[in-house]
């Protein structure tokens, strides 16, 4: 077959996302061509008018295509709490749930030193200027429980209590409607830690 730039830059270009190797990356381009190419010119303006258009929220650094988000701009939401969560799917998780009222703060990733990812690196200064705001009385700490995401909760908890905030951490336990012998045992353990009285 005969080098094709333009193919082989659609499949470096979808290698880009997360969880697409080659292969996959191949398979959707000649499925795309081959196809549906109306469907690649979809993708196409719609990549680039979400590109030019999105930008974050001044506030709660989320994505936007207003200045203020609509979350930030409710009145209706409770303004003495902020959720921190990494990403803007994480505060999806959360909104879908219907369980919080409040705000958020999205931090755009982990502090990560092997990754070279510091404070400088994802939203932690804007963060603790948002939560210090006289308004914010309780900030919940939803980063994932993976190393970087506890290294991070642990590192905002740190500033935030120095600031005088009340800091809470999502609960770790077992998860609703499983049985204990199907569960792993960190989780275990950790439901055991953080258990409460009844």
């Amino acid at each position: 077959m005969q080098d094709n730039t333009a193919l082989n830059a659609l499949i470096q270009a979808l290698r880009r996302l997360p969880g697409v190797g080659q292969r996959s990356a191949s398979r959707m381009a000649f499925y795309l061509l081959q196809h549906d190419p109306q469907g690649a010119m979809i993708i196409a303006q719609a990549l680039q008018n979400a590109v030019s258009s999105v930008r974050h929220c001044v506030l709660c650094n989320t994505f936007t295509e207003s200045k203020i988000c609509m979350t930030c701009a409710d009145p209706l939401r409770d303004q003495t709490r902020l959720c921190v969560v990494e990403t803007p799917s994480d505060q999806t998780a959360v909104e879908r749930t219907a369980s919080y009222k409040g705000l958020y703060f999205v931090l755009m990733g982990t502090l990560s030193p092997l990754q070279g990812r510091g404070p400088n690196d994802i939203g932690v200064h804007p963060l603790l200027e948002r939560a210090s705001n006289g308004q914010v009385q309780e900030v919940i700490l939803a980063t994932n429980f993976t190393a970087e995401g506890e290294a991070t909760a642990h590192f905002l908890s740190e500033a935030l209590k120095r600031r005088g905030l009340s800091v809470s951490r999502l609960a770790r336990g077992v998860p609703v409607g499983s049985e204990l012998e199907y569960v792993d045992l960190g989780t275990i353990a950790h439901a055991l830690f953080d258990r409460r009285s009844t």
